[in-house]
């Protein structure tokens, strides 16, 4: 049998770790179950991370760089506000989709154990995530597509509320959550909001 490398076994026991909380909840999430979900020892577990806490800071950065870097490039891009919101909503959706369980694994963790380290990466996923849907909507209110009367913190507020529902009614319905066109509901929505009267 060929031996998996330190970075694929770690892949693996963050996306268990993903798995359990999505199939069982947080509280199901433990070395033992982790290492039942892979087919490894408990011990293994700890080759590849020192402990559970390094295992959520790991997903954290995951998130930083592969969602939150994402939506930085679309926020950036040059072409019109509205194709970039549709895709920087579209994208983080269907990270959601595809990561389920990691919202309520970043929220609840970091609140829950109130570690400064977990606090500070949610923190800076969550700031960034608001600041780059802020600067879509400004460039939008700018150019006078959207309504400059809407307040954009107010905005954006509402906005977060999109990914935490999503992987909530995920959670809730299990394997019946229908994902189909969720993307363009929520947009069409967003878009009746921002359109001048």
């Amino acid at each position: 049998m060929i031996r998996k490398s330190s970075e694929i076994r770690q892949k693996e026991i963050k996306s268990a770790v993903l798995t359990i909380i999505h199939r069982e909840g947080l509280k199901r999430v433990s070395t033992k179950n982790i290492a039942k979900e892979i087919g490894l020892s408990e011990g293994s577990i700890f080759r590849h991370f020192d402990s559970k806490k390094d295992i959520i800071l790991s997903i954290m950065d995951d998130v930083i760089m592969d969602l939150v870097g994402n939506l930085k490039k679309i926020s950036l891009e040059t072409t019109s506000p509205e194709k970039r919101l549709f895709k920087y909503l579209c994208q983080t959706i269907s990270y959601l989709i595809k990561h389920k369980g990691i919202t309520i694994l970043l929220f609840s963790e970091a609140s829950y154990e109130n570690d400064e380290d977990l606090i500070l990466k949610l923190n800076y996923i969550f700031k960034n995530q608001k600041l780059y849907v802020g600067n879509i909507v400004l460039d939008g209110m700018n150019s006078g597509q959207w309504d400059k009367t809407i307040d954009v913190k107010d905005f954006v507020s509402l906005y977060m509320g999109i990914p935490i529902t999503l992987n909530i009614e995920m959670v809730l319905s299990r394997e019946s959550f229908q994902s189909d066109n969720f993307c363009n509901r929520m947009y069409n929505l967003i878009l009746k909001i921002l359109t001048k009267g």
